[in-house]
């Protein structure tokens, strides 16, 4: 079981690396956010990719999540939804067999910080419903939120920058301690250079001077299953790179 998480940055501007990647690594479900695009928008192949179902959930020019799930793993009609709290079109999920998976775009907060903060807030109990229920989660996406300072380049470390405040962090760990795994971690727990965000200046990404701010969160119960996860740094050219993980 493969799943794959993508900030694209503007899926028009990415589509051939999207069919690339799909192509290169033939995911299970594949977790897509910032597309910044309505349905009508996209480009006609899409949502006709041989071997998957889709579900889009975007708006022109802004934020944006998608979902792709493969027919030969997942032959029944899967149900895509998102929750009541969702606005900005920043989730959506899919019910599979073996569990729920969130594609997530966490709001960045430069904006409007307070509505970053009500997003993980209500993430939180959205973990803590599935948790009380015994139904298991995945949480894929980009979180907006380096966890510690580990997953921040020591150059870019900012005490009490967005992204790396002490509240942000909190909440993280919240959301995380209602039965979920941050698997990329859990594999590589002293690994201090996993980062999957590069600001695109200076040549940061090539000297991967970056943040981690792209997670796979799996309930306990899939995460003891997890054979690996990586980020494909080189890969593409939005300013995020792909996070794959691969549960027996």
């Amino acid at each position: 079981m493969k799943v794959a998480t993508w900030n694209v940055n503007g899926i028009r501007a990415r589509d051939a690396q999207v069919h690339e990647l799909i192509e290169t690594e033939q995911p299970d479900i594949l977790c897509l956010q910032e597309i910044k695009a309505s349905f009508d928008q996209l480009p006609v192949w899409m949502c006709d990719i041989e071997g998957y179902r889709c579900y889009w959930h975007g708006d022109k020019g802004y934020s944006g999540v998608g979902l792709h799930v493969r027919k030969a793993t997942f032959p029944e009609q899967p149900v895509f939804s998102h929750p009541a709290f969702d606005y900005e079109r920043r989730i959506a999920a899919v019910t599979l067999p073996w569990a729920t998976v969130a594609s997530v775009y966490v709001p960045n907060g430069g904006k409007d910080f307070e509505a970053k903060m009500r997003f993980l807030e209500a993430m939180v109990r959205y973990a803590a419903d599935f948790e009380a229920q015994g139904r298991p989660l995945v949480i894929c996406g980009d979180l907006n939120v380096a966890r510690t300072d580990m997953d921040v380049h020591p150059k870019e470390r900012k005490p009490g920058i967005i992204g790396q405040r002490a509240d942000e962090r909190a909440l993280i760990e919240s959301l995380i301690s209602h039965g979920l795994v941050d698997v990329h971690r859990a594999l590589e727990p002293d690994n201090a250079d996993l980062f999957t965000w590069w600001a695109p200046w200076r040549n940061l990404r090539a000297r991967n001077i970056g943040w981690r701010l792209d997670y796979v969160l799996a309930s306990q119960s899939l995460a003891s299953r997890v054979k690996s996860c990586v980020c494909r740094r080189e890969f593409g050219t939005s300013d995020h790179g792909p996070v794959i993980a691969v549960f027996e």
